[in-house]
């Protein structure tokens, strides 16, 4: 069976999430479904999912292009608003949200609003949305860049949208993983497929390696899973 770097990160994103844990997703989160429907249908399937669509536990039986597909309100539990979103959050209900960026630095901050200044943009990100204030409150929020890219992982952010100067973050990428926060950068595990030497090709910020750890490859009955909710193969677009 063939491994790609959609199914590793996917993997990955999918590990991180215990069974119990109760788990979020914004707007324009296809990945993190998929990581979510993963990880329910194999480790954790008493994971509780609050939908940005307003669904509380829907049916993800097939991952769809888009998060706010009014299909993944089909076979929910219950409905939550978005202010109920927020409130769960600030009460210190969620344990995870995937978070995206355009940009992320070494200390863990990411742009999501603008590439320049925000007066005088070059180009205009589609904005920070909820995660500004969403960030903070989660128990563990984890960063989350598809395409690992010097443009991707730079040495510091053009725009600060996100920051979360008082706790260190997990970066998972198509390439490797991160530990992010003050004091900088560390690469916790390279994937089989990319050398050291690629690593820092593709990688803006300065970091240090905490080991020779090489990623562990997806388990086939993993990969069947993935295979089975992403049965059109929407993540290999996204991912790489």
């Amino acid at each position: 069976m063939k491994m790609t770097a959609a199914d590793t990160l996917v993997t990955l994103m999918a590990s991180a999430l215990e069974d119990g844990a109760v788990v979020a997703t914004g707007v324009a989160s296809p990945l993190a479904i998929l990581a979510i429907a993963v990880a329910q249908a194999t480790h954790a399937p008493r994971l509780r999912y609050l939908a940005c669509v307003g669904a509380l536990d829907p049916d993800l039986a097939t991952l769809h292009r888009s998060s706010e597909d009014l299909r993944f309100l089909d076979g929910r539990s219950g409905d939550v608003a978005i202010p109920d979103l927020f409130d769960h959050a600030r009460r210190g209900r969620i344990d995870t949200i995937f978070f995206g960026a355009a940009q992320v630095d070494g200390e863990g901050r990411t742009n999501m609003s603008a590439i320049g200044t925000l007066a005088k943009p070059r180009a205009k990100l589609p904005g920070v949305a909820g995660a500004a204030t969403l960030r903070r409150w989660i128990k563990r929020p984890i960063l989350v860049v598809p395409k690992h890219t010097p443009r991707t992982l730079v040495s510091a952010v053009d725009v600060i949208s996100t920051a979360d100067p008082e706790r260190r973050v997990v970066l998972l990428t198509d390439l490797a993983t991160f530990e992010l926060g003050e004091g900088g950068a560390v690469l916790t595990s390279r994937h089989p497929w990319v050398s050291y030497d690629q690593i820092a090709e593709n990688t803006g910020f300065s970091y240090a390696i905490a080991d020779d750890s090489v990623t562990e490859l997806p388990a086939p009955s993993v990969v069947d899973a993935i295979n089975s909710i992403d049965k059109h193969g929407l993540r290999h677009g996204l991912i790489g």
